[in-house]
């Protein structure tokens, strides 16, 4: 009897690709608990889940051996209650990189040219005269553009490496900060011990970091004080890396640019939050960064290949 491989309904796979493996494809609903005739499954893979339904799949599905997360992040899946001592792990890195890294250059820009400034004008009938016309090119203390701009991006994985060439080719000076020091994909890359120093010369930050305890509140009050007045915040990683609270104060003392949002501690962004009324220097966006995994298919296909070989799988947890 095949193994049995459950594929959800929330992305339009293209199973076709899977079919020549000798295993049994079923479809289900992510929001729904898992079918009975199907709690014999062996692979599970997971996009968009509810917690509930993956809290369900954890109790029931008592012969499971590999999730495939889709997500860049399994948070979801590791906290639902699988016992990962017998169920292997993999998640969706690589299949968020293109798309996040465009909405990323799409905040840098519109941080830069106040396309949101310019909205909010053209939303009540007004011609925002002071933002057009002669304007001083790249004048200093301040981010207009990404040419000349120093944009540091902390949290140097797959993503900044897609995301930095076009950086370059606009012109911007990209430094890097991770864990580890070095020149990655030309890119000169420091160690966390140097972000006073290159703070203190940034224009534009872009934060990429994961959730965990070690980046929880990573850009806290001190950090944001290291940055110029007139510097823009990034961010496309966890919303957990950033002191909300921090980060309000800093937009309302006008102690930094502004900053782009599209992560958030607890989502959605509650209306209580006090983000909301720093609407004059801050873009947000509805964790729209990702979301739409590319290559899906390709990634289950090899791993696919891999588990019923008894092989390594790719980006194992």
């Amino acid at each position: 009897m095949a193994r049995k491989l459950l594929y959800p309904t929330s992305l339009a796979l293209d199973t076709l690709s899977l079919e020549g493996f000798s295993v049994a494809l079923q479809p289900y609903d992510v929001k729904k608990p898992i079918p009975a005739e199907h709690s014999d499954a062996e692979i599970l893979i997971t996009w968009a889940n509810s917690a509930d339904n993956l809290k369900d799949a954890a109790q029931r599905l008592n012969n499971l051996k590999w999730i495939q997360s889709l997500a860049a992040g399994p948070n979801d899946v590791l906290n639902a209650g699988f016992d990962t001592s017998k169920v292997k792990v993999t998640t969706g890195s690589g299949l968020h990189d293109h798309t996040v890294a465009e909405h990323t250059l799409g905040l840098l820009l519109a941080s830069a040219r106040k396309f949101h400034e310019m909205r909010d004008y053209q939303t009540q009938g007004k011609w925002p005269g002071h933002l057009g016309g002669p304007q001083p090119d790249r004048p200093k203390g301040s981010f207009t553009s990404l040419r000349d701009a120093n944009v540091t991006v902390w949290g140097f994985g797959n993503i900044a490496k897609c995301l930095t060439p076009s950086l370059v080719a606009l012109g911007a000076n990209v430094t890097g900060v991770a864990r580890s020091a070095g020149v990655r994909d030309g890119i000169q890359v420091v160690g966390e011990d140097k972000l006073p120093e290159v703070l203190s010369k940034t224009d534009a930050l872009v934060m990429i970091l994961p959730g965990s305890d070690s980046t929880n509140n990573a850009l806290n009050a001190e950090r944001l004080k290291l940055l110029p007045n007139h510097a823009w915040v990034v961010n496309v990683g966890r919303g957990t890396a950033i002191d909300e609270d921090a980060l309000f104060n800093a937009l309302q003392n006008n102690e930094i640019g502004g900053a782009a949002l599209d992560v958030f501690v607890k989502e959605p962004l509650p209306a209580e939050s006090n983000l909301w009324k720093a609407s004059k220097n801050l873009i947000l966006s509805p964790h729209a960064a990702g979301g739409r995994p590319q290559g899906a298919e390709g990634l289950i296909a090899y791993n696919l290949r891999r588990f019923l070989a008894g092989q390594d799988l790719r980006n194992i947890v």
